[in-house]
């Protein structure tokens, strides 16, 4: 059994998980979770409208790679993968970056393209999937970027894509009153439908049998769309929430001030005033993807949240 460590850097929060790999009866490899964390450091801070990351959220990443490497060092762990993504991608001052994590946690970080985030987080998806009906469309809606990934198509090979619409680079683009205003939601939303009009050109998302969300901004709808007492990742984990109560979630989430979002119970500080993008974002995929199985003769009934994504097909790329 081998103990690894995988890192995910994006956006708005840089994650943990420390794991033994396991086999499964089929050779497969199993994931068995030591400890996983979070911190939300928001690197993307200014990226979209700069070009650069910030020095202030540059030290706020480091200091919180310094932790994990500690964490990492106290678990034993034999192999470590630090991915960044969206925000690093698109940062001129990356090489500071690298310079940074390579002294704090002793290994290169690696600056993944659109493509490979994106099958990254299918793998970490898929391998604790329940199989459903038809291709399963994995969206991973980050800070920075939101990748689409349709496991299987007519075509018998999977299609992905990763697009520039992401909570923290929207609410810097256009949300920016508390609540925001119909027309900086409008504004918000044209990017997003945009977007997903390049998306549909590559992925065929009429085929999907299965949508499953990934990632904070959605399992945060998912507990509101529950109405959680507290964050639960048990319970959140694998939950099936019809249509047509995830896009209430989103609407209400987007409508609420930055006050009554840090009143819920379940929702993380670092979130609070960039979920609105997050669920306008998911909002706009739900409803694109639904209405393209409803023209292929087919229906979409619930929506599939799970607390699988990046961080485990990082951790399994290690086995």
């Amino acid at each position: 059994m081998t103990r690894v460590a995988a890192i995910d850097c994006g956006t708005n929060s840089i994650r943990l998980l420390v794991a033994d790999v396991a086999g499964r009866d089929d050779g497969s490899p199993r994931l068995v979770e030591v400890a996983r964390e979070m911190e939300v450091v928001r690197l993307g801070q200014g990226v979209d409208r700069t070009g650069e990351l910030a020095p202030e959220a540059l030290a706020r990443t480091l200091a919180a790679t310094r932790r994990y490497a500690a964490i990492c060092a106290d678990a034993g762990v034999d192999r470590v993968r630090f991915v960044a993504t969206s925000a690093t991608r698109d940062a001129r001052n990356r090489a500071e970056f690298v310079e940074g994590v390579r002294a704090a946690i002793g290994v290169e970080p690696e600056v993944v393209s659109g493509a490979e985030e994106a099958a990254l987080s299918f793998a970490g998806a898929a391998s604790a999937l329940v199989p459903g009906e038809g291709p399963a469309l994995v969206v991973d809606l980050g800070g920075g970027s939101t990748e689409l990934v349709l496991g299987a198509t007519s075509a018998g090979a999977p299609s992905s894509i990763s697009l520039d619409v992401g909570s923290v680079r929207l609410t810097e683009r256009h949300l920016v009153s508390d609540p925001p205003t119909q027309a900086e939601i409008d504004a918000a939303a044209s990017d997003v439908r945009a977007a997903l009009d390049d998306a549909a050109a590559v992925v065929p998302l009429g085929e999907t049998g299965t949508l499953i969300g990934v990632a904070g901004s959605i399992t945060t709808v998912a507990a509101h769309a529950m109405r959680l007492e507290a964050y639960d990742r048990t319970r959140i984990d694998g939950a099936r929430i019809p249509v047509g109560i995830v896009l209430a979630a989103c609407q209400d989430l987007l409508a609420m001030t930055r006050e009554e979002r840090a009143a819920l119970p379940y929702m993380h500080p670092g979130r609070v005033d960039v979920i609105g993008a997050g669920a306008l974002v998911w909002f706009e995929i739900v409803t694109r993807v639904h209405a393209a199985v409803a023209a292929r003769g087919g229906q979409l009934r619930d929506v599939v949240t799970s607390e699988h994504d990046i961080l485990d097909g990082i951790a399994l790329s290690l086995a």
